[in-house]
């Protein structure tokens, strides 16, 4: 085997959204050598993909100070295991070894998607999802696009898909009026949320956004055709050609917990200065607390600050933080699932999609281990990424463990590891 590649920096970021492009850009203002991780081929997340720098000037300002500071960019790279102490393995055209001195975790968050009959159909799409596809190419104009699960991102991609040609007959939002009142009000005293409110309000004009409002069927022969919703005057079919559907999101927490750092609640478990139980260790960003992008940019700050070793610089920034996350904390409450949405699956609903495990069959054992022993629910490529937080709400389980490789990796890498000395320093157990 020929020797593969490796990279060595002062400050490694795992993550190439908002909170890792201002975590880069801060660490190498301050003289470090830093590299920035990500399997995508461009950097911008999911919330800045495919955006131009008239659509979104603050990305493009991000950028440039990256590109000023002299980031290395390692783009279409996968970490996919914690070889040794500051040493990543990643996979890309070749398998590398990223080493650092300093690593700072944002790795994002993902969709949060609930079983319902009907839900594996073709043109059954997370939200998120959807609004990625389209950025890359996929036609969306003159599709009818039903928006249905829990959050702001709901309203964002509706906002898009409109704006690129889609008809929208509805917007569906578990959330009870009482709660999405209560929302209102507490955003009067920040101003640039208000402002993103008219904003979202103007670009959907005349599209009905309901409360108290989920899906609980789609139906169709070999494709999506139409979605069944609950709502407080009943039930009621609407066709469509796509459902957009999430239920808030999930942090990505995998490479942290296969680091060692403790996890809270769901969350990653962080410090004033952003790190973790880890020494040398930072998160950024979502894993942290879901609080959208201005949390995410300030966070990264810290973070890159932080691990540069100017805490005073960093410091300036927690009064900023800590307005931030209190509406960390209100979307939480806002949007928390209603136990009705435990009822929506079916005996016969799948629920692990990669393996074909229904609902029936799961429900027959009370934890998370017992069900993936015995159905291989969560074994599958996702490593129970879909199926891992649909059972957490479903049934309270939670997963116990965290295995590399924590994503799918080819099996000439994974032989890799095995043949190389150099690279035999743990067990690669996750993906049997």
């Amino acid at each position: 085997m020929s020797k593969k590649p490796e990279q060595r920096f002062d400050v490694l970021v795992v993550g190439g959204g908002p909170a890792g492009i201002a975590a880069s850009a801060s660490a190498a203002e301050c003289g470090l050598r830093v590299g920035i991780v990500d399997d995508n081929p461009d950097l911008g997340g999911q919330i800045w993909r495919g955006e131009s720098s008239a659509h979104a000037p603050e990305a493009a300002q991000w950028v440039e100070r990256l590109r000023a500071a002299r980031v290395q960019v390692c783009s279409g790279m996968r970490v996919f295991h914690h070889l040794e102490p500051h040493t990543l393995l990643a996979e890309g055209p070749d398998l590398c070894q990223l080493r650092y001195q300093k690593l700072i975790l944002a790795t994002g968050a993902r969709e949060r998607f609930l079983p319902f009959p009907g839900w594996t159909l073709p043109n059954v799409m997370g939200a998120g999802g959807l609004q990625a596809l389209v950025k890359s190419g996929l036609p969306i104009a003159g599709k009818r696009v039903v928006v249905a699960g829990s959050g702001p991102l709901l309203l964002a991609v509706a906002a898009y898909l409109r704006g690129h040609g889609a008809e929208i007959p509805i917007i569906c939002e578990q959330a009870s009026r009482a709660s999405l009142a209560r929302f209102g009000l507490a955003l009067l005293g920040q101003p640039a949320k208000v402002k993103q409110g008219f904003s979202l309000r103007r670009d959907l004009s005349g599209i009905p956004y309901v409360a108290n409002c989920w899906p609980t069927a789609a139906l169709g022969r070999r494709t999506l055709e139409s979605v069944v919703i609950s709502r407080a005057s009943g039930t009621e079919e609407i066709p469509c050609d796509y459902l957009a559907c999430g239920f808030h999101l999930i942090p990505n927490t995998e490479l942290a917990a296969l680091l060692g750092c403790s996890i809270h609640q769901g969350y990653v478990k962080v410090d004033n200065f952003q790190q973790t139980s880890v020494s040398g260790v930072f998160c950024a960003g979502e894993p942290t607390s879901i609080g959208g992008l201005d949390l995410s940019l300030v966070e990264g700050q810290i973070a890159g600050l932080a691990a540069a070793g100017r805490g005073e610089d960093a410091k300036k920034l927690f009064g900023k933080r800590h307005r931030l996350q209190k509406f960390a904390r209100l979307l939480d409450r806002t949007f928390a699932l209603r136990a009705e949405l435990r009822s929506l699956p079916l005996a016969e609903t799948i629920v692990c999609r990669c393996e074909d495990v229904t609902h029936g069959r799961v429900n027959q054992y009370r934890s998370w281990r017992a069900a993936k022993l015995h159905t291989r629910c969560g074994m599958g490529p996702c490593q129970g990424r879909v199926c891992g937080p649909a059972t957490q709400f479903l049934f309270d389980w939670i997963p116990d463990s965290v295995r590399p490789p924590i994503f799918p990796a080819r099996l000439e890498n994974l032989a890799a590891i095995e043949s190389n000395p150099e690279l035999q320093h743990t067990e690669l157990t996750g993906a049997i």
